[in-house]
């Protein structure tokens, strides 16, 4: 026999689990005066591609790099609030670490999780193999489309979102989207695909001439030529991972 009683709750609030999207800085040196040369290159002309984003600080890679270094927190914190990150936590630190960051104001979250592109595994078989359904990433919103030629100085940036450009990217102008990026027309100025970490992100054109490309932080600017193969053709830019990192591999097409 069911009973069923009731309860009281509160008038005024209500406590509920949430998950709050997190930006993850894979921390891996302690050389605060490099990694602020570093961002300056990489989000100086770039003042609104954060947005007081919470972010936690990943110290795994600093421990593989430099067994037990003890950053200076206080002064990273005001680094990262200059490009507008708002750290909140560390996670994967040694004691004295994670005491040291305590100190400066930062929680512990051992359990942050970060997302990391998987190897790649060979299937194998098995006596009695179930069908598994893949797991289906969340949509994201339709793309954003830029259908005016891109003059040096002008930058676009696609967030949450692939972005598609119908005419041509100028030397000096530059695009940016947290997914793919598609340029129907010569790409001559810079391209940043997955932007905010997406490994999966691709970068195509019909003519592929640019000044930099990048995917997911690994760029490659024009001081190395493109081959003859894909200079000027229609070709994707794709991150291939190995065993001495993540490459980035340009691919004619169409051909």
């Amino acid at each position: 026999m069911s009973v069923a009683l009731v309860g009281n709750a509160p008038a005024t609030f209500e406590i509920k689990s949430a998950h709050l999207p997190l930006v993850a800085l894979m921390l891996k040196s302690s050389d605060l005066g490099r990694l602020a040369e570093e961002f300056a290159q990489r989000f100086g002309d770039m003042p609104d591609f954060f947005d007081h984003d919470p972010l936690v600080i990943d110290l795994h890679p600093l421990n593989v790099a430099e067994a037990h270094a003890l950053p200076d927190f206080a002064a990273l914190q005001t680094l990262l609030r200059q490009y507008r990150l708002t750290p909140i936590a560390v996670r994967g630190g040694t004691i004295e670490q994670t005491a040291l960051a305590a100190a400066a104001g930062l929680l512990s979250a051992p359990d942050a999780t970060v997302q990391r592109t998987p190897p790649s595994v060979a299937p194998t078989a098995t006596a009695n193999p179930e069908p598994v359904a893949p797991a289906s990433p969340p949509p994201m919103p339709g793309a954003l489309v830029i259908d005016k030629p891109l003059r040096s100085g002008q930058q676009v940036y696609a967030r949450g979102r692939d972005l598609v450009v119908m005419a041509m990217v100028n030397p000096g102008a530059e695009v940016i989207a947290d997914g793919h990026i598609h340029v129907y027309a010569p790409l001559r100025g810079k391209a940043i695909a997955g932007a905010r970490g997406n490994a999966d992100a691709r970068i195509f054109a019909l003519s592929m001439a640019p000044e930099l490309i990048s995917i997911a932080g690994i760029y490659r600017t024009s001081e190395v030529a493109l081959p003859d193969s894909v200079q000027g053709k229609t070709a994707q830019v794709r991150l291939v991972p190995g065993p001495d990192g993540d490459k980035l591999v340009i691919d004619a097409l169409g051909t």
